[in-house]
């Protein structure tokens, strides 16, 4: 399964924590981790994954491959800026959105109008997501849809 974790740039130690959490959650479980590769909870993701072996793809951006963060296995160039959003929710089987502002909002956006499910922990309020309290929860509903 590819997950995908999406959230802001920029994020306090707490987010930082849980996205960590949640990468090595999906690493465990030798899932796939793709995000847009850059820095923040797409960082703190990829760190965690990387601690458990996991394989991480970063949609970049820019140009540049030396823009992913270090953490990210396959850096993707799209040169897309925030169009390479669609790249990701289409990319992935399941959505992890943690915090995030309206870079988020729209991978969110994106997700729902093509019936993936989205799993929101700390981020926006609004139909359609499935809001969790915990990194446990998230993993109880993903792996609930691998057993069926």
């Amino acid at each position: 399964m590819i997950i995908a974790t999406i959230g802001g740039f920029k994020c306090d130690k707490k987010t930082a924590k849980i996205a960590e959490e949640i990468g090595a959650e999906i690493a465990k479980r030798k899932h796939t981790l793709i995000c847009g590769g850059m820095t923040g909870v797409m960082e703190a993701a990829c760190r965690g994954a990387k601690k458990y072996g996991g394989l991480t793809v970063g949609i970049l951006p820019g140009k540049s491959k030396e823009d992913a963060n270090r953490y990210v296995d396959i850096p993707v160039i799209t040169a897309m800026s925030h169009a390479r959003n669609a790249i990701i929710v289409r990319s992935a089987d399941i959505i992890i959105a943690i915090d995030g502002k309206y870079g988020t909002l729209s991978e969110i956006g994106l997700a729902k109008a093509i019936n993936k499910t989205v799993i929101g922990i700390e981020t926006w309020d609004i139909p359609g997501i499935i809001k969790v309290n915990s990194v446990r929860e998230i993993f109880s509903i993903i792996d609930n849809a691998n057993d069926r």
